[in-house]
Order: C-alpha cells, then sequence, then structure tokens
C-alpha cells in the first residue's frame, strides 16, 4: 500500500465506491435483460421490464383466463450448449525458429497447456462459461497467479511456503463493470471493476481487516434491505434465493497502465475500508507486461457494445406469441367441452349453476313460463390455432440457430448419406460463431497460463507435472524452458464433428497403415494416442519404455543444472540417456566457456554413462564367446 494517509485513504475509498455506484447505473439496463433472460430460461415467463427499469410480473386479466407457460426457450440452449461442449481445442506451441532450442521449449510449452488443461479441469470451467455466455451473452475467466497453491517447499514462520500456481476461475457477468459500456473489447477499456460480495471472515482471512456484514444480493450487489425483497419480482417465484448473508461488497478497480501508472493500478476496497493500492499485481505477458487479468467470452456480438447478445433475447417475443396462441387455443378448447349457458333472467338460480356448474345427471329447474336454459352453439378449433403454433415454433427455430432434422424425416427421405451428411453439416454451422468466440477465449487463457508459469514458476528448481491419470505424461521443466511465438489450434473446429464421425476418422486411419511403423505395427505411443482419441485411454495401462528412459533423462538434466549429483543406474538405458543430455547441451547452448560448471558436470555424467555401457557390452562379449567355445 502506497501510503497510510488516513484522509487518502477515505477520499481514495469514496472515489472508487462513487465509480463503482455510477457503473452501477449506466449498466442497470443490461443487468436488467440478463435477469429476463435468465427468468425465461427457467420458465417464469409473464415478466417484462417496466418503464421504471424493473422487473415485474404480469398477471392474468380474467379469472378464467389460461397463464401457462410452454417453454421452448430452454430445451433449444439445452441443445446448443450440447453442442457447443464439442469444442474443445487442442493447443500447439508455434516456436520462435526451427532450432532445435526453441522447438524443444515451444514442446514444452505445448505440454504444460495439455497438463493444466487436466489439472485445472478446464473442460468444466468452460462448460460453465458457455452456460452463462448462452443465458446472458457474456462471461468471463479470470487468470491470475495463487502463490498459496502447488506444492509445498517449505515453511517460515510457521506458515507453508509454496511453490504457486496457476488459478482460473468463471466470472459472471453480473461481477464486471468496465469503464464504458461502448468498448468491444477489454483491451480498449481504461479500468474494469470486478466487484463481488464475501464472507466477513473471508474478507478478515484475506486481508486482516474485521467489517460487519449484511444481507447482499448476488446478482445487483446491493444490501437487500434497500431492494424490499429480491430486487425482482418476477425471480422470486422461481429461482433459488440469490441473497447471502453476512456478506461484504468487495470492489476490486483494475487501471491500465499509463504514463502516471506505467505498471497499471489495482484499487481492493473491502466494505468501506481500504485494503489494496498498488500496481496491477501479476506479469500476465510473456514480453514482461502487465495487463488486466480477464477474458471475455460472448455468445453474439453486439456492435459498439462491450456486451454480447444471448439467443435468447431473439427468442422471447415469439415465445411469448408462443403462450399466448397456446393459451387461448385451450380457452377456445375449455368453451367447447365446458358449454356457454344461456338463460332468461330470473328464470333460474344462477348462483347454484356457477357454482356447480352442468355436471352429468344434474337436474335443472327453471320458472314456469319462462324460456328453458340452452347452450350456445361453438365450433370447432380453428385451423389458424394449429397453423399460427407451427410457424411460432419454426420461427424459433430459425432464430435459435438450431433446429430438429429428425421432425423433417420424411422431407429428406430420398437424399444420399453424403446430402445428409452436407445438410447435418450445413445445420451445424450456425454454431460457428459462438464455437469461435469459445475457442477465442481458450487460446487468450493459454496465453496467460503460459506467461505466468513464465513469470513466477520456480526458474531453480525440477518440478514434475502429471496428466489427467497421473501417469503418461511426466517431465520436468522450468520457467525458462517456457517460450512460443504463438499459440494456435492443433485440431479443426469440433462443432462440425460428431464423436461418431471422429472415431470414424480413427478407424480409417488405422486401416489405411498411414500410422504403422516400418515393421506394420503401431508404435506403443501411437496406440496409446489412439486409444485416447477414441475415448478408452484408460486401457491402455502400459507405458512406452523408452518414454520412461526419456523423462527419467529430462529430470536428470535439471538436476544436474540445479547443481545436484546424479548418479548412473545400471537399469538406464545408456544410448537413450546419452542423447538426451547431448541435446540439452546442444539445444541449450551450453559449452565450456560460458557454463564450465554444468558442462563439466554432464559431461562426466555422460563419460558415466558410456563407461558403464562399454563394460556391459564387454561382458556380453566375453559371455557370448564363452558360449560358442562350450
Amino acid at each position: 500500500m502506497k501510503t497510510n494517509n488516513l484522509d487518502y485513504e477515505k477520499d481514495l475509498v469514496d472515489s472508487v465506491i462513487k465509480d463503482f455506484k455510477t457503473r452501477q447505473v449506466e449498466r442497470k439496463n443490461y443487468e436488467n435483460n440478463w435477469i429476463l433472460d435468465i427468468n425465461f430460461y427457467i420458465g417464469n415467463q409473464y415478466c417484462s421490464i417496466d418503464d421504471y427499469g424493473q422487473i415485474n410480473d404480469f398477471a392474468k386479466q380474467y379469472f378464467w383466463q389460461e397463464h401457462e407457460v410452454f417453454n421452448h426457450i430452454a430445451p433449444l440452449v439445452d441443445v446448443r450448449l450440447s453442442k457447443l461442449n464439442r469444442v474443445r481445442p487442442t493447443m500447439t506451441v508455434v516456436p520462435f525458429s526451427d532450432s532445435e532450442k526453441d522447438i524443444y521449449k515451444a514442446d514444452v510449452s505445448r505440454k504444460i497447456l495439455e497438463v493444466v488443461s487436466k489439472k485445472k479441469d478446464l473442460s468444466s470451467l468452460i462448460a460453465k462459461a458457455t452456460m452463462w455466455s448462452e443465458l446472458t451473452g457474456t462471461v468471463f475467466y479470470k487468470v491470475i497467479w495463487d502463490s498459496k497453491s502447488g506444492n509445498v517447499i517449505g515453511n517460515v514462520d510457521g506458515q507453508s511456503v509454496h511453490t504457486g500456481d496457476v488459478n482460473i476461475s468463471v466470472i459472471s457477468p453480473f461481477e464486471i463493470f468496465p469503464d464504458s459500456n461502448t468498448y468491444e473489447d477489454i483491451s480498449s477499456c481504461k479500468s474494469i471493476i470486478h466487484a463481488r460480495s464475501y464472507h466477513v471472515d473471508e474478507v478478515f482471512e484475506k486481508w486482516n481487516v474485521k467489517l460487519d456484514g449484511s444481507d447482499i444480493d448476488v446478482f445487483t450487489l446491493e444490501n437487500i434491505s434497500s431492494l424490499g425483497g429480491l430486487g425482482y419480482t418476477a425471480s422470486a417465484k422461481k429461482t433459488a434465493i440469490t441473497t447471502k448473508s453476512n456478506q461484504v461488497l468487495v470492489i476490486e478497480k483494475y487501471v491500465a497502465p499509463s504514463k502516471e501508472y506505467p505498471n497499471g493500478r489495482l484499487i481492493i476496497v473491502a466494505g468501506d475500508k481500504l485494503v489494496y493500492d498498488d500496481e496491477l499485481p501479476f506479469v500476465n505477458t510473456i514480453t514482461g507486461e502487465r495487463e488486466f487479468p480477464f477474458v471475455r467470452q460472448i455468445c453474439l456480438a453486439t456492435p459498439n457494445s462491450f456486451w454480447g447478445t444471448s439467443i435468447i433475447d431473439r427468442c422471447i417475443p415469439i415465445q411469448r406469441a408462443y403462450n399466448a396462441v397456446k393459451n387461448r387455443k385451450h380457452e377456445y378448447i375449455n368453451r367447447m367441452s365446458m358449454g356457454v349457458l344461456t338463460v332468461e333472467d330470473g328464470s333460474i338460480d344462477t348462483d347454484n349453476l356457477e357454482e356447480e356448474g352442468m355436471s352429468p345427471g344434474k337436474v335443472l329447474i327453471y320458472r314456469q313460463g319462462s324460456n328453458p336454459p340452452k347452450m350456445l352453439g361453438v365450433d370447432s378449433v380453428p385451423l389458424d390455432f394449429s397453423r399460427e403454433e407451427t410457424l411460432l415454433e419454426n420461427e424459433m427455430l430459425s432464430v435459435s440457430g438450431v433446429s430438429d432434422l429428425l421432425k423433417s424425416v420424411s422431407n429428406y427421405s430420398n437424399l444420399s448419406g453424403v446430402a445428409l451428411e452436407l445438410l447435418v453439416e450445413q445445420d451445424e454451422t450456425r454454431l460457428v460463431v459462438s464455437a469461435d468466440e469459445i475457442r477465442k477465449s481458450i487460446k487468450e487463457i493459454s496465453q496467460f497460463v503460459l506467461a505466468l508459469y513464465k513469470n513466477y514458476g520456480i526458474a531453480q528448481q525440477t518440478a514434475k507435472l502429471f496428466d489427467g491419470d497421473g501417469k503418461v505424461q511426466m517431465f520436468y521443466w522450468n520457467s525458462s524452458q517456457i517460450s512460443y511465438d504463438d499459440i494456435i489450434f492443433e485440431t479443426e473446429n469440433e462443432i462440425n464433428q460428431t464423436l461418431a464421425q471422429k472415431r470414424s476418422y480413427i478407424f480409417d486411419l488405422v486401416a489405411s497403415g498411414l500410422l504403422n511403423e516400418k515393421d506394420g505395427t503401431l508404435s506403443p505411443s501411437i496406440k496409446s494416442k489412439v486409444l485416447d482419441s477414441l475415448g478408452y485411454g484408460v486401457w491402455d495401462t502400459t507405458q512406452d519404455i523408452d518414454s520412461l528412459h526419456d523423462a527419467r533423462a529430462d529430470g536428470e538434466n535439471m538436476s544436474i543444472k540445479d547443481g545436484k549429483d546424479v548418479a548412473v543406474s545400471e537399469v538406464d538405458n545408456h544410448d537413450r540417456h546419452i542423447a538426451r543430455h547431448t541435446a540439452y547441451l546442444v539445444s541449450n547452448n551450453i559449452d565450456s566457456i560460458s557454463n564450465n560448471d554444468i558442462y563439466q558436470r554432464m559431461i562426466a555424467h555422460i563419460h558415466e554413462h558410456k563407461k558403464i555401457q562399454n563394460m556391459t557390452n564387454l561382458s556380453n562379449s566375453i559371455a557370448m564367446q564363452t558360449t560358442n567355445l562350450s
């Protein structure tokens, strides 16, 4: 914190809170739309935004009026989510040059991305984020370095010291407040506020500040007492309670680097207390610069707007019309089944008739001399109702970007299999825009991850990273080995490729022999990749012995670089170890002039390998000669 001046701190806190409240007001219309979209998704569809910017329910106009909801939005969103969840591209790293050193660094960076993806369960995070982007149009990832994560490497004053690790979290749009809603990306923002509620105990543990808590709505981020309920009547009936008790509002204001603040600025206000005021805490670019730790993912872009658009926005008018048509149709059917009775004034007991209706077998007594009651004639249900239902259903499918080809299978009965496949592919391409936004987000997350490991990963200590199974991928790395020119997608757009198609392609590759070795068989590593791609990686319980020797040799390289003594084992594959040690010397330009200590230790280790290898060869030769003589 830059100063302990109480007046300065008070003025700074007041300015941050004032700025936050201003941004709340400016963003209110977008927030109302998000809440409206969520309500329509969960089935609370008789609500709207009034002239005062509040979301209110509207009830029946008449007691007999049908007021049911026929939710077509939820299944359409579910279909979009199921298709978009295929988008999990494999990232690969492009080296700076074609030198052995840069290629090796790029390979290490690629492996780190693969392992982090599994260790942090990035697939689940993307699925959660995609749900938010489909419902509200926008979602954010926050990628930071957590010094309290990772392996424990020591103890200082009774506190454990960790290696640190990347932390990736999903942030809903309700928590993000840009300095202007007209920017079209994060890089254009001059400052961004991330506001969320913390429990008072969490605030004390994190910043050692004791504050009084209150009830806060997690959507509007306002004290619940000032709203008189949940803040929006519509969701009170359907959604889970969005209020948390004993909470403190924490405002994090991120300011972009400028001439006044070359490394940017981060101000954190908890309640009415200033708990942090300093430069942006993370160097999160490979070039050593500091940026906002946020990645934005949208459903559909909106011109001149920071916020994306949800498909639900487009479907709401159609859903309202569909509900109205369906309910009017049911009211018409009710009139047909229940009937409408006409009676002469004073001829019967109308109170009894209204209460009991015209039940079967009922004896209806009317006044002598009056006309008997009779039913009004009601025609059959007009075909316009059914026609309008069908038109609205088709319109909603068209607007949402998904369709159900199975409903129209009779129209395609004469098409060939290739034609049907092209038709399905054409239908899936309507989701490509949203899928590309997910791929773009994953790429930005990957860049942040590599930059944070590069700048904060322990540089002088051997580290181990395992894959999701904890067995197949084991390699050693340090921060100096992380480098990349660009991150690209190794896979094509998965939205056009189903699991069945992917497996079919793999079977075709295996059958064609393109993956075979010279002897016509699959190598253990290729076999493992094939099984993993087919979803049966757990079946491959064996490990490639050559890969194990390579991993062991890489670990020895790191240990020798750190000045540790490494003994040569009789079970080592000396040829592979010598090759890996030599490649390490060459790829890292380690020579006897500038790196004499490392060079001498490595050369001595290689000589030890060769010595044991020669002794083993000599022993085998003598044994073979003895066998031949006998």
